[in-house]
């Protein structure tokens, strides 16, 4: 039996052996909480000890929680990259490092714009009526929007009093929408509330028929169900307008325009660069990105902007959409447009850990915002990656680690007081405060958020979803 386990390890990569010394390790904290019988434990250990032995022996390194081997892994097409390398686009999120993407290293590579840190203290700065959102803001000063392109000339124009106007959208990859979703509308809707501008949700629709395998039909259900979890988050519907692609192109002559312009100026050459297309992908994706890119331009809606053309455009999107919007700046000059300014969200982690973003398509990857509080529970509990240590003892005397527990992850997206994630964050990093403990915090945190969105959920009709996706002129006079 040894001998066959022994072989099996072998065969193991590093990455691999470090997953299920992982997963040991959770298994032994597991039935110790459990207090099961002491023969199980110890045999439960055993393995953790069997397996710890081994990935030292095929690393040359101790294990150490939260800290994937240093080597070479494999990346989604079987490729190798180097460990300190992350793979984004607007499809795929990949790390090695148990801690997330390296922000600042996907900055100095991809964004030639200043490191904005400190935008939230910005923007109070600037704008009186942010005085009055103080509260609200605790959620986005912790690094979660931490880069941007022309927010200075945004603050500018809102000092001269020149108008703009905010875009965001969702891609409805499934009916329901989980917890992560929810930070770039939440944040929408502050700085809406903040600067009193229009705002246009687009619901790429046609982009999830395109990639995914689903019908039209199907696809266009799925941006309805998504549109009243929007509208959930409290959007104004007198400065609102969400939109389905598949319903809007076929109504806006102005939207149909840019989006031929957009694809006039951008070659087949430059999006395969850009967004790795092959010659064997269907022309709907090629296309694609100029339908993404569209809204970014006033003209786009006409009955919002009077037709005007020259309006700027401000895009708070998570990192891996950036690429579509790099390609939009590119060519606005080109067709007589002002060029989008853009604000970046981290990725929200999924529960098993912070090297890939959530997937809708995985019920266990995330919370999803139809997750009952038992079904929240078990998630959190089952599946949130820890950055704890392997026995109680081990964690009181070396503490845990706040920078790759998914636990303590969530409460900085989610958790309103301040001093209170301060004080988690101390007593978790000394070993005061155990994993169960965070878990139970973060339980505790989350189910009173869903039911409340849920309740609010329910309040949204058919009817209301239908006038927030009404073209309209919306209560500003340009």
């Amino acid at each position: 039996m040894a001998d066959s386990l022994n072989c099996d390890l072998k065969s193991l990569s590093p990455l691999q052996l470090f997953e299920r010394v992982t997963e040991q390790g959770e298994k032994v904290r597991a039935l110790k909480a459990g207090k099961a019988p002491k023969d199980e434990i110890d045999a439960a250990v055993r393995m953790l000890l069997s397996l710890k032995l081994s990935y030292k022996t095929t690393t040359g390194q101790d294990y150490q929680a939260g800290l994937p081997p240093k080597d070479l892994v494999l990346i989604n097409n079987g490729t190798t990259k180097e460990e300190d390398e992350d793979l984004v686009d607007p499809w795929n999120v990949q790390t090695s490092n148990a801690k997330g993407v390296d922000y600042d290293k996907l900055i100095g590579i991809t964004l030639p714009s200043l490191l904005l840190r400190n935008l939230c203290k910005v923007i109070l700065m600037t704008t009186e009526t942010a005085r009055h959102h103080n509260k609200s803001r605790s959620k986005h000063h912790r690094g979660i929007f931490f880069s941007h392109r022309d927010m200075d000339q945004i603050l500018d124009a809102y000092e001269n009093k020149k108008p703009f106007y905010l875009y965001t959208g969702r891609g409805p990859s499934s009916q329901a929408m989980h917890v992560g979703h929810l930070i770039p509308f939440l944040f929408t809707k502050w700085l809406q509330e903040v600067f009193d501008v229009p705002l246009v949700i687009q619901l790429t629709d046609d982009e999830k028929y395109l990639w995914k395998d689903m019908t039209v039909e199907k696809a266009y259900e799925y941006a309805r169900e998504n549109a009243k979890d929007i509208i959930a988050c409290g959007f104004d519907i007198n400065k609102t307008f969400i939109f389905s692609d598949l319903d809007y192109l076929g109504t806006s002559a102005g939207f149909y325009k840019n989006i031929v312009k957009v694809q006039k100026h951008v070659t087949f050459n430059q999006v395969k660069g850009i967004f790795g297309f092959t010659d064997s992908d269907c022309i709907g994706k090629i296309s694609f990105p100029a339908i993404q890119a569209a809204p970014s331009f006033s003209s786009s809606f006409p009955q919002i902007f009077n037709g005007k053309e020259n309006i700027q455009c401000l895009i708070p999107c998570a990192i891996d959409q950036d690429p579509y919007f790099r390609m939009t700046r590119d060519v606005a000059p080109r067709i007589g447009q002002p060029k989008p300014a853009l604000l970046h969200s981290v990725f929200f982690p999924a529960l098993q850990g912070a090297q890939t973003k959530m997937s809708a398509s995985d019920p266990n990857s995330s919370i999803f915002l139809t997750d009952t509080p038992k079904q929240i529970k078990t998630k959190i509990n089952k599946h949130a990656f820890s950055g704890g240590r392997d026995t109680i003892e081990e964690h009181r005397k070396y503490g845990g680690n706040c920078d790759v527990d998914v636990s303590f992850m969530y409460l900085t997206f989610f958790l309103e007081d301040d001093d209170r994630l301060e004080q988690l964050k101390q007593a978790y990093t000394s070993g005061e405060l155990l994993t169960g403990e965070l878990k139970k915090v973060l339980i505790e945190t989350m189910q009173p958020l869903v039911a409340a969105h849920q309740e609010r959920r329910k309040q949204v009709t058919d009817e209301i979803v239908k006038q927030f996706m009404t073209p309209r002129k919306l209560a500003f006079e340009f």
